[in-house]
């Protein structure tokens, strides 16, 4: 539609006249209303402010790229290609990966009184688990990548790795909740399924663990398909507890508002997540575990295995199927009230965890029908992906995200360093 030319027309809130006199919608975006009125523009932004405005909720952008790089990976059907694509994903989400580390690690350095408030804030401490799972995720992808391409010192090197994750994820899914539990207090109505993002890092240890596991000599491989299956097994029972409280919410009060809708999505996670790890972990149990494992040698103890994982991946396949349609309801109700913000990446990376469960869900029952849905499902992330991208790249450049008052709460929690330093200087 045109802008009015009537000069008679009433300017509103929607338009202005520029310093030519000429009509300009305002609505449409900040660099339209800088341009009618440039007197009342924002002042530059330095690069050290837009630095200190990162957050962990920048995160889940490198969650949805590496799980996409892995998803790529593992399609029942391929093509010429797909696998280079899969690459470029993994290598582009390790530069990504590295840049919003050193990125948040500048701001802390700016300001480093910050960084305790921001692993309690509501706003920003429960995406530190999203720094965690896109370390498992750039693991899994090296060794679906580079594995097959490296030698035995490879082989070391992840078993190593994997441990020392393993035990970095337990001391953050302990430390922060206790952090969380001791010094906040959360309204119930507003839970969201972020609140599960501390225990996200194990809910991927089932796939990280069986695709280590896989490479691994027999003595090591049996160890890791345990701890994974114990992590896979933490991770879900905090999942569920957490389930419990956001169901209670979406019973007792409204859906959460337009623009934290697309988060609803974070709870197909956990269920996806602990189906398909739960299946994966069965895979390699039943090729590593040895005849006399557990002291039983009249039972065959990787079949048995193995048959329990696919019993258990399937009672809760559909469950992640079920939070999927709820929120991609809940989203499309909503749709034309929201606005680009972090939380879009909540549309790709949980249903990514649902494409990997049900490629392991099809590769067990050999559907076809469950194949095409994998793929199909998987054409939709990616261009789905890309629009996140997009908006993401936009709202940097149009000043929506990294501005004055434009990210949640990022004003508050770098405040703390500077009460903090006064309060210093006091004494």
């Amino acid at each position: 539609m045109s802008q009015p030319t009537d000069p008679q027309y009433n300017t509103g809130d929607a338009y202005t006249r520029d310093v030519n006199g000429r009509l300009v919608d305002i609505e449409n975006g900040s660099s339209a209303r800088d341009r009618a009125v440039p007197e009342n523009a924002p002042r530059p932004l330095r690069l050290k402010d837009r630095v200190v405005r990162i957050t962990w909720g920048w995160f889940p952008c490198t969650m949805s790229t590496g799980g996409l790089a892995n998803l790529l990976n593992q399609q029942p059907y391929t093509f010429t290609g797909l696998k280079t694509i899969g690459k470029i994903f993994f290598i582009l989400n390790i530069i990504i990966f590295l840049t919003f580390t050193a990125l948040i690690t500048a701001r802390f350095a700016m300001k480093p009184r910050a960084f305790p408030t921001s692993l309690h804030h509501p706003s920003e401490s429960f995406f530190f688990g999203a720094f965690w799972v896109s370390i498992a995720l750039i693991l899994t992808g090296a060794q679906s990548y580079g594995g097959p391409e490296t030698g035995e010192w490879f082989t070391t090197a992840m078993r190593v790795v994997f441990w020392i994750y393993y035990a970095c994820e337990m001391v953050v899914a302990v430390v922060q909740y206790h952090i969380i539990f001791e010094t906040e207090r959360l309204d119930i109505s507003e839970a969201l399924p972020g609140w599960i993002l501390p225990a996200y890092p194990f809910l991927v240890t089932g796939m990280l663990a069986a695709k280590v596991a896989g490479s691994q000599p027999q003595w090591s491989a049996v160890q890791i398909i345990v701890a994974g299956l114990m992590g896979q097994g933490l991770g879900w029972m905090l999942a569920l507890f957490i389930y419990a409280v956001y169901l209670s919410r979406l019973i007792q009060h409204r859906l959460p508002d337009a623009y934290k809708r697309p988060a609803m999505f974070i709870a197909v996670g956990p269920t996806a997540f602990t189906c398909g790890g739960l299946i994966a972990l069965g895979t390699q149990a039943k090729s590593a575990l040895p005849d006399d494992f557990l002291n039983t040698p009249s039972i065959p103890a990787g079949e048995l295995w193995s048959g329990m994982s696919v019993a258990a991946g399937l009672f809760i396949w559909l469950m992640a199927i079920w939070f999927s349609g709820l929120s991609a309801l809940s989203v499309l109700r909503a749709a034309r009230k929201m606005e680009f913000s972090l939380s879009w990446w909540a549309l790709v990376f949980p249903n990514v965890g649902l494409a990997l469960a049900s490629v392991n869900v099809g590769n067990t029952l050999s559907s076809r029908g469950i194949k095409i849905f994998v793929s199909a499902l998987t054409v939709v992330l990616v261009i789905v992906w890309f629009i996140c991208a997009t908006l993401h790249i936009r709202a940097i450049i149009r000043r929506d995200l990294l501005a004055f008052g434009k990210d949640l709460d990022v004003e508050y929690v770098n405040k703390q360093h500077d009460i903090k330093m006064a309060e210093k200087q006091r004494d």
